[in-house]
């Protein structure tokens, strides 16, 4: 059991829980998630590490409420605990000092970015960070990706904070600008898609992060299965990061809804229960 220390609500289906799990918070890196069950007989799912306290022994987890278990986790509150915790699971992010890399980022896609930023700055690099989201109260830890950004650019589609526009409009005045070395992307997967369609014109080393595929975690389900350079990979073991230039992003979006009627089934039940 994992007990729940601490509880932030971002926006109305955004949380953050602060867990109780001494042997994650010390091992982990930056890429890392961890696989979470509620009760017994519940549904595995995997969820990244968002940060850590190694001296506290706990980790951060911001979860978005969009199915059965999403909604039973962030409906935990502080004192409650979490049935089962494992991890750290899947590669770590290669870090190392490239120059000025840009970071991009979607939605909840912050929360699997900021220690890859913290990473990035600690090894010397220059971090640009545009954070994107369809309105302002869709931003969300600002406060803390400023702490590892040189820059921090915010776009939203509807202007009602930062600039007005997608996060490749971002992305392009910010490599128009000024030389770019590496560039990271991590949100919904076609925001992904048209990220890594603008960094290979000006053939920027692009990573992009998958988790958001992931069902089982530890490569034994396939939900997770992509293709990077024409090969076939597992997000969950493979990654979850890969040259964002090499994956079928179109075949990852049609995969992201082979469940999608018996997610909204499994919902529905959940409600009216």
């Amino acid at each position: 059991m994992n007990k729940i220390v601490e509880k932030e609500q971002f926006s109305e289906n955004v949380f953050k829980l602060v867990v109780e799990a001494p042997d994650v918070a010390v091992s982990r890196k930056a890429g890392h998630f961890v696989i979470i069950k509620i009760g017994e007989k519940g549904e595995r799912i995997p969820l990244t590490i968002a940060g850590s306290n190694p001296d506290k022994g706990t980790i951060d987890l911001v979860i978005q409420r969009v199915g059965v278990t999403s909604h039973k986790l962030t409906s935990l509150n502080v004192g409650d605990e979490i049935t089962d915790l494992v991890g750290p699971l899947g590669k770590a992010t290669h870090i190392e000092k490239f120059g000025t890399v840009l970071a991009a980022c979607g939605g909840v896609g912050t929360a699997p970015m900021l220690p890859i930023i913290e990473a990035l700055k600690k090894a010397g690099n220059k971090v640009i960070t545009v954070l994107a989201a369809r309105n302002k109260e869709l931003i969300i830890l600002e406060d803390q990706v400023r702490q590892f950004s040189d820059e921090v650019v915010i776009m939203t589609d509807d202007g009602s904070y930062g600039t007005k526009g997608l996060v490749t409009k971002g992305m392009e005045d910010i490599i128009n600008r000024e030389k770019v070395d590496k560039s990271i992307v991590i949100g919904p997967a076609i925001m992904m898609k048209f990220a890594a369609l603008t960094t290979k014109k000006y053939n920027i080393p692009t990573e992009a992060s998958l988790n958001t595929i992931m069902v089982d975690g530890t490569g034994m389900c396939g939900a997770c299965r992509i293709s990077v350079g024409g090969k076939t990979k597992f997000v969950c073991v493979d990654g979850p990061e890969f040259d964002a230039h090499q994956v079928d992003f179109d075949e990852m979006l049609m995969r992201l809804g082979a469940y999608k009627d018996e997610e909204v089934r499994a919902f529905e039940a959940y409600m009216n229960n």
